[in-house]
């Protein structure tokens, strides 16, 4: 039984591959998604998959992950993820996973919005 730190790091492997089957196996089909500047709510699994297969408009320009750092609590996984792009040379973001067992039912990501605006 995989922990949920290598659930998370399976679904970064997912996006970095672009195996998108791979990644939505891992969450619950009434899941919810919450990006950047915590307005926009994509719920379920069909929602999310359209979203994903449609990431490189969801973030800037040359957007890279750089590195990656998983902190484990009780039925979470917060990603202190590094980035950068063509517009911010280095930053962080944070993701929040939560789970149901060992399948993903919220995902929230945490960014400096006003820095994330400016990356387009």
């Amino acid at each position: 039984m995989p922990t949920l730190t290598e659930i998370v790091q399976r679904g970064w492997d997912a996006v970095a591959a672009g195996d998108m089957d791979a990644l939505v196996a891992d969450y619950t089909e009434d899941m919810i998604f919450v990006m950047p500047g915590q307005t926009d709510l994509i719920e379920g699994v069909p929602a999310f998959r359209a979203a994903v297969e449609n990431l490189g408009a969801a973030v800037p320009a040359g957007f890279e992950v750089t590195g990656l750092r998983h902190i484990a609590g009780d039925d979470e996984v917060v990603t202190i993820c590094s980035w950068k792009s063509q517009k911010v040379p280095s930053s962080q973001l944070a993701a929040l996973f939560r789970f149901r067992g060992e399948k993903i039912y919220e995902e929230r990501w945490f960014v400096d919005t006003e820095q994330w605006k400016a990356a387009f």
